[in-house]
């Protein structure tokens, strides 16, 4: 089977996430997200060039759960995929595009953080109970063995 692949984008959130609730009830989350970008020199060193800005759209449980883990400033990388849009603003039409995100977390390699492993808790059900042997071992934690090496 192959692998499932989808675009990703990566960036920092450069406006204050906003939660806004459809007719129908659908949770969206809207920010704009920044784009740094550097052009290699000649001698090994980069320059850095103008910053850009996009649109990033969620929906559903996944945006509402974006909303209460990030903020102005967060590095992340998101799945999804690219969409046009237009709108008017101050009575003029807009075209461009956005990014609708499906999933999203924050950039390991810029952001510190703790990892809470423990299982979820289901809307009205009680989280069940970890097994031990399914424990998280760090690499360190690990057995490894292997046959000694034989030489001719």
């Amino acid at each position: 089977m192959s692998i499932h692949t989808q675009e990703s984008v990566s960036g920092f959130v450069a406006t204050d996430p906003k939660l806004t609730t459809s007719a129908n009830g659908n949770q969206r989350l809207y920010f704009r997200f920044g784009q740094e970008h550097f052009r290699r020199e000649e001698d090994g060193s980069f320059t850095q060039l103008e910053t850009s800005f996009h649109r990033l759209v969620m929906f559903g449980r996944s945006a509402e759960l974006a909303n209460e883990r990030f903020t102005k400033g967060d590095n992340f990388i998101a799945e999804g995929y690219q969409q046009p849009v237009s709108f008017e603003r101050d009575g003029q039409p807009v075209e461009g595009e956005e990014f609708v995100a499906k999933r999203i977390g924050h950039d390991v390699v810029r952001t510190r953080y703790d990892v809470d492993r423990s299982p979820r808790k289901v809307a009205g059900q009680e989280a069940p109970a970890r097994e031990q042997s399914r424990a998280f071992e760090s690499p360190a934690q690990r057995t490894v063995f292997s046959s000694p090496a034989l030489g001719l």
